[in-house]
C-alpha cells in the first residue's frame, strides 16, 4: 500500500513539474505573418513577357517584363503626324517680312543721303520729312505684319495643345505597360504567366519583405496591463531536437477590443475565452516562415 502510494505521488508531483514547465516556458501563443502586396496590371493586353518566379527575391524599380503595346503606340504615331501638320502651318515670319525690311533698309538709306543733301543746303526740309515719313510708314507695316504672324503661329501651336496633352498621357500608358517591381521583398504567388491577357487592375504576383515578420499572439485580460508596445520580448519557435530557437521581438501593436480565443491559439490560461491580439515585429534570420508557430516570454 506504502509502495503504491510512493509511486502515485512520484506521477502527481511528474506531471506538477510537467505542467508547470509548460506554463513557464511561454505567456502567449501565435503564428508569424507578413505584410503581403498584391502588384496588380495597370495596362490592359497580352503579356509579352514576364520574368519572375515564386521564391524570387526583388528590389524597388526592378523590370520584370511588359504588356502589349502595339495599339497604344500606333495611337501616339497618329497623334504626332496630326502635330506636325499643325506645326508646318505655321508662317515663316522671317520669310514673309524680309521684303519689307529691304525697303524700309533703301528708306533709311534715302533718309540718310536727303540728310546730308540738307545739311549742305541743297535740298529742302521738306524732302527730308518725306523721306522719314517713309521709314515711318514701312516700320509700322512691319510691326503690323509681325504681329498677325505672331497671331496666327500662337493659334496653331494651341491648337496641338489638345493632342500634346493626349500624347502625354499615351505616354503614360506606355510606361505602364511595362512591368516595374515597387515593392521590395520576396514574391510568394505568382498569379498570371507570359502569353496570358490582363486587364487594369488585375493581381500579377504578391510580395512580402520577408526581412521581419509579424507574429500575432493572444493574451488573456491579465496578461494586458503588463504589455506595451515598444516592449523587448522573447519569441520561441520549434528547433530540432526538441529545443527551441530564440528571438527578440518587439511590441508593435496591441489590440483595444477582446476577441473570442481562436481555435488553432493556445494560450496560458486556457479558460480564457477572451483575449487581446498583439503584433511583435522579430528579425528574420531565414529560418522564420509565414504560417510557423510561435511562443511568447514577457
Amino acid at each position: 500500500m506504502t509502495k503504491r502510494i510512493q509511486i502515485v505521488i512520484a506521477i502527481s508531483l511528474l506531471l506538477v513539474v510537467s505542467c508547470s514547465n509548460g506554463d513557464d516556458r511561454y505567456d502567449a501563443s501565435g503564428t508569424f505573418e507578413a505584410t503581403e502586396v498584391h502588384i496588380a496590371s495597370e495596362a490592359n493586353g497580352t503579356i509579352e513577357q514576364l520574368d519572375l518566379e515564386e521564391g524570387q527575391v526583388l528590389e524597388i524599380g526592378q523590370y520584370l517584363g511588359y504588356i502589349d503595346s502595339t495599339q497604344t503606340y500606333l495611337q501616339k504615331q497618329q497623334l504626332e503626324a496630326q502635330v506636325n501638320v499643325l506645326l508646318n502651318r505655321r508662317p515663316d515670319i522671317a520669310l514673309q517680312l524680309s521684303s519689307l525690311e529691304e525697303q524700309l533698309r533703301q528708306a533709311k538709306r534715302e533718309q540718310q543721303r536727303i540728310q546730308n543733301l540738307v545739311n549742305g543746303k541743297a535740298a529742302p526740309q521738306k524732302a527730308l520729312d518725306d523721306a522719314t515719313s517713309q521709314v515711318d510708314i514701312i516700320e509700322n507695316q512691319i510691326k503690323a505684319q509681325k504681329s498677325t504672324l505672331s497671331i496666327s503661329t500662337a493659334s496653331l501651336v494651341n491648337e496641338t495643345e489638345p493632342l500634346q496633352a493626349q500624347i502625354r498621357q499615351l505616354n503614360d500608358k506606355l510606361e505602364k505597360c511595362k512591368i516595374i517591381n515597387k515593392v521590395k521583398g520576396t514574391v510568394l504567388t505568382k498569379f498570371v504567366e507570359a502569353n496570358e491577357a490582363t486587364v487594369q487592375g488585375m493581381p500579377l504576383y504578391s510580395i512580402a519583405n520577408l526581412d521581419e515578420l509579424i507574429l500575432r499572439a493572444y493574451i488573456t485580460g491579465e496578461q494586458l496591463p503588463n504589455v506595451k508596445i515598444g516592449q523587448k520580448i522573447k519569441v520561441f519557435t520549434d528547433s530540432s531536437s526538441d529545443d527551441f530557437k530564440t528571438y527578440e521581438g518587439t511590441v508593435e501593436w496591441v489590440s483595444d477590443k477582446a476577441e473570442f480565443t481562436p481555435k488553432t491559439i493556445q494560450t496560458k490560461d486556457e479558460r480564457a475565452n477572451l483575449v487581446y491580439a498583439v503584433k511583435i515585429k522579430v528579425p528574420n534570420d531565414g529560418y522564420l516562415k509565414i504560417g510557423m508557430y510561435g511562443e511568447v516570454k514577457f
